[in-house]
């Protein structure tokens, strides 16, 4: 099977756990990343840096899929802006589930989020646009996170809670089922949130 190639939008810790679950795919074949412009050049697992912002209009040209690398740590900003950017460029940027994740038939996931290893998102659950549903987070029967969040390692989204856009919430966190959390929430690593969070 022909595969399609691939940018990937960044070149730090959290691109370095996409290429891996996009490798295990089958389905893309990654090009190169789009990195600063100290990064030009270097090489992250086998993938160089082949360009900076000001290429990525003629990398357009030879690729229409793109998918973004840049984690979400305090900030939703960043890797909001670098999706509109791909956006308006009129690239693709799919739905990336690892092989090693659980996601239910009867959910629904987001253009440009990624479910990574271990991950599980059970029945009537819904993700929207360029999320992060990172390593062994559980989001339970009908969740609800909006767009541009971060789901932490290990965190347990009990069943229908609801979750504001741009919200990240850190590793090991536990939500009680029901609970709302406002958007552009941060919800600290280790917390237990057992009443609606209304934001920072």
């Amino acid at each position: 099977m022909k595969k399609n190639p691939i940018i990937i939008f960044g070149a730090g810790g959290h691109a370095r756990q996409v290429i891996d679950v996009i490798e295990n795919l089958n389905t893309f074949q990654i090009i190169g990343l789009i990195g600063k412009a100290g990064e030009l050049g270097k090489i992250i697992q086998d993938y160089p840096v082949i360009g900076c912002d000001k290429e990525i209009i003629e990398i357009r040209k030879k690729c229409k899929y793109a998918f973004i690398g840049i984690g979400q740590i305090l900030n939703p900003k960043i890797k909001f802006n670098a999706y509109k950017k791909l956006l308006r460029l009129n690239f693709i940027i799919p739905t990336i589930i690892s092989r090693h994740s659980y996601v239910s038939k009867f959910s629904k996931i987001g253009d440009g989020t990624i479910v990574m290893n271990g991950a599980i998102v059970n029945a009537s659950a819904e993700v929207g646009n360029n999320c992060i549903i990172n390593s062994k987070a559980l989001v339970e029967h009908d969740v609800m996170i909006e767009d541009n969040c971060h789901i932490s390692t290990g965190v347990i989204l009990n069943g229908s809670v609801k979750i504001g856009k741009g919200t990240f919430i850190g590793s090991g966190s536990i939500v009680r089922e029901g609970i709302t959390i406002a958007p552009n929430s941060i919800i600290s690593m280790g917390s237990i949130v057992k009443k609606d969070f209304l934001g920072n």
